[in-house]
């Protein structure tokens, strides 16, 4: 993984300078050192080495604890399973599924032949196999295509009865098709690419968890306290990984339904590394557009770089307006938009005039396992449709990402920012408790599929 932080840093470091040919020369590269790693290793040819495999995000529910004590997943009762099942006619007919699945085998000749003939004996394909080697055992991790019938219950008793341990299975579906080393390396070049990405690459890189930043400044426990106790290479620890973020602070990785391994820990330490080397970076690109009165606004992604500028328009704000964007009285925006602004916590869109003062700001914020959505425009740039604009092109962000749905936190009085989420056309929920509303718009596959949803009219890209 060290070996494609450093091409892809060059990558980005030289842009387009580096011929294709050479990109996928490494890829090839990687693809020969896995299988070698992993043929050599389970023959007793080579030492262990780790592998450059990921696993993708998903929609399904926390893995709970089965009959048997072991932790699965399967659909519930009566009902279907949210891009988990890839149905198709496998070659033995009938219907089949996809599975991700993890077990913990003796690292001893013939031990993982056991377990693949007890397999096949089921008619269930291989189609893809890392590993990740321990003191004692090895972690397999499986991609394989069953018979439709077959629930996860029944695949860990039959992984159990071939020697696996503490069997772990997920539904999967066709994005899982992907080859371990394609995946890392579009992870490692979208992070190369914009520093608001690494939250979101680390959780493609190590599936459904929770990421959290702990800033270097504010609060009870600082992540500067916090990075203290973390020694530069990061600690890992069962379920939870701890990082040193690039800027300062701690970045915190959980999942509690799946033990993190070496490997894994290895590869996200690479990707926040690559961060750290390549520092501060945000895509250029920009959108010019024709607002419903003739006026040109342009369209950027902003960072802390652009504090000064969002402070000014701060400045410019009615009381009113910061209240209902901060739910009360603003004494101190630096505090505030050095969080909102910063890459690590989201994007941060801005809108701007000929002249580049900002009129607007919006925020698509990663919370946790969930996403929230703000916007602030400046008084005399209301009701021209800018907020809309904006929330149009976060919301298809969030919903490229992956997200199943965003919140807006904000004030029943505030019908700006609600009419804004009533724009997007999306399925909303309401809730409403002492004068606070939360709006949340779901982002089923249908309304993912048709983002992006701006509403203004594009006129030019620079």
């Amino acid at each position: 993984m060290s070996d494609v932080t450093d091409a892809v840093a060059h990558f980005a470091e030289h842009g387009t300078a580096v011929p294709a040919l050479v990109l996928a020369s490494l890829a090839a590269l990687i693809a020969t050192a896995g299988f070698r790693t992993r043929w050599s290793r389970r023959h007793g040819q080579a030492p262990p080495a780790d592998d450059t495999g990921a696993r993708p995000p998903t929609t399904e529910r926390t893995a709970g604890t089965g009959p048997t004590g072991r932790e699965t997943t399967g659909s519930e009762p009566g009902g279907s399973e949210p891009g988990g099942s890839e149905h198709g006619g496998s070659e033995h007919g009938g219907e089949s599924a996809l599975w991700r699945m993890r077990t913990t085998v003796r690292d001893a000749p013939g031990s993982l032949a056991v377990l693949c003939a007890a397999l096949a004996e089921r008619r269930i394909d291989i189609l893809s196999l890392q590993t990740h080697p321990l003191a004692e055992g090895t972690v397999d991790e499986f991609l394989l295509r069953a018979p439709g019938e077959l629930s996860g219950t029944e695949l860990a008793d039959l992984v159990t009865a071939a020697g696996g341990a503490r069997t772990w299975t997920e539904r999967a579906d066709a994005h899982d098709l992907v080859d371990a080393p394609t995946r890392v390396l579009a992870l490692a070049a979208r992070t190369a690419l914009d520093a608001a990405e690494l939250p979101l690459a680390l959780r493609q890189l190590l599936g459904r968890c929770t990421i959290r930043s702990l800033p270097a400044t504010g609060g009870a426990r600082t992540g500067a306290r916090a990075a203290e106790e973390v020694p530069p290479e990061g600690t890992l620890e069962d379920t939870v990984l701890r990082l040193r973020a690039p800027e300062g602070g701690v970045i915190s990785v959980e999942r509690p339904h799946l033990p993190f391994t070496p490997a894994e820990f290895a590869r996200a330490r690479a990707l926040v590394e690559l961060d750290a080397r390549l520092g501060p970076r945000i895509p250029h690109a920009r959108d010019v557009l024709t607002l419903t009165e003739g006026s040109d606004i342009t369209v950027r992604r902003v960072d802390t770089r652009d504090v000064p500028a969002a402070k000014a328009m701060h400045e410019r704000c009615s009381a009113r307006t910061l209240g209902l964007r901060y739910h009360g009285p603003v004494g101190d925006a630096d505090r505030y938009l050095n969080h909102l602004l910063s890459p690590r916590f989201g994007r941060t869109l801005a809108a701007q005039t000929a002249s580049g003062r900002i009129v607007a700001l919006g925020h698509l914020l990663w919370d946790g396992d969930e996403t929230e959505v703000a916007l602030l425009v400046e008084d005399g740039w209301q009701r021209r449709g800018i907020g809309g604009e904006l929330l149009g092109r976060l919301v298809a962000m969030a919903a490229e990402t992956g997200c199943e749905s965003v919140y807006a936190v904000t004030q029943a009085s505030n019908t700006g920012m609600v009419a804004a989420m009533r724009g997007l056309g999306l399925p909303l929920d309401y809730q409403i408790e002492e004068g606070t509303l939360v709006v949340t718009a779901r982002l089923d596959p249908v309304a993912r599929s048709a983002a992006p949803l701006p509403h203004g009219e594009r006129v030019g890209r620079e």
